[in-house]
């Protein structure tokens, strides 16, 4: 596996915590001051401690001035695409174009269930993801009137609008072969974590995603590859993702110029202000020097 050429990008994810109710707010008023590209915010409706997060990124936009933000992913089985897309639309207006779509397919399904949700087979799961695509670029397109008929959702007639103010990309979090593969086809990203993605695997994965694409006539570079990654960068050197500011520059280089990985969303294990600090002046400057080296 090598590098896809894309232009990097650096976010960070925020745990979308009630309390306390201004912990979000800090960390991402942080990461816009500090420059980074994205915030992303896990989606777990069912989590008790867990304020919304649609509803969370809606009150961070207004206190951020430059970031984007993206529900990192999406829950699916809880949001109709045609209102999730409507939703997406409506911020990314407000916000001047600062909003991005990650989504997946659904994995808890006892706690999915427990909220009046739908509990779906793997097959169902990927067939759901590849309407929900097709609903939200339907309620985004320039149509008058929209008509779609699924197996899991459908329109009759919606009027679409507000337009997004920019080309919203979709990504999607999966990891199965089936997923790997619609994203290829269909998708504009590719957002997994590095726990359940790790160095070994990501060869086939990217390979599953390059071939579903180019069946598609698609250019496998068009997709963004996103890595969530957890650690904490300070002073110990205990592994890639766990050390000072110079192992987290040769690691992250590393996942862009060997693994074809193109955009990195750090989440901090503690210390959270101070870490996206950290990250964004330390690191992220010089990850880019890096690989602009390294592609020279």
């Amino acid at each position: 596996m090598s590098d896809y050429g894309r232009d990097l990008e650096f976010g960070v994810s925020v745990e979308p915590l009630a309390d306390p109710p201004e912990w979000a707010a800090r960390v991402a008023m942080a990461a816009d001051r500090a420059g980074l590209d994205l915030v992303g915010i896990q989606d777990h409706p069912y989590q008790r401690r867990f304020l919304d997060t649609w509803t969370l990124i809606s009150t961070l936009v207004p206190v951020t001035e430059h970031i984007r933000f993206f529900p990192d992913v999406a829950n699916l089985p809880l949001r109709p695409p045609a209102m999730l897309a409507k939703a997406a639309a409506s911020l990314d207006v407000l916000s001047a174009g600062r909003v991005e779509m990650g989504l997946g397919a659904g994995s808890f399904w006892d706690a999915v269930a427990g909220m009046g949700g739908p509990r779906r087979s793997p097959g169902e799961a990927v067939r759901s993801v590849e309407e929900a695509i097709e609903v939200m670029r339907l309620v985004w397109s320039e149509e008058r009137s929209l008509r779609f008929d699924g197996e899991f959702y459908s329109l009759k007639g919606m009027r679409p609008g507000p337009h997004p103010v920019h080309d919203i990309g979709i990504w999607v979090g999966a990891y199965g072969p089936k997923m790997l593969d619609l994203i290829g086809r269909l998708a504009d990203g590719w957002v997994p974590s590095h726990g359940y993605s790790p160095l070994r695997r990501l060869p086939e994965m990217h390979r599953r995603i390059d071939e579903g694409a180019e069946r598609a006539g698609r250019e496998p570079r068009e997709i963004r590859r996103a890595y969530n990654i957890s650690g904490s960068v300070g002073a110990v050197d205990q592994g890639p993702l766990q050390g000072p500011a110079s192992r987290w520059v040769e690691t992250l280089t590393g996942f862009a110029l060997e693994h074809g990985m193109d955009t990195f969303i750090f989440w901090p294990s503690g210390d959270h202000e101070r870490q996206v600090e950290v990250f964004a002046g330390e690191v992220v400057p010089a990850v880019k020097d890096a690989v602009r080296s390294g592609r020279s």
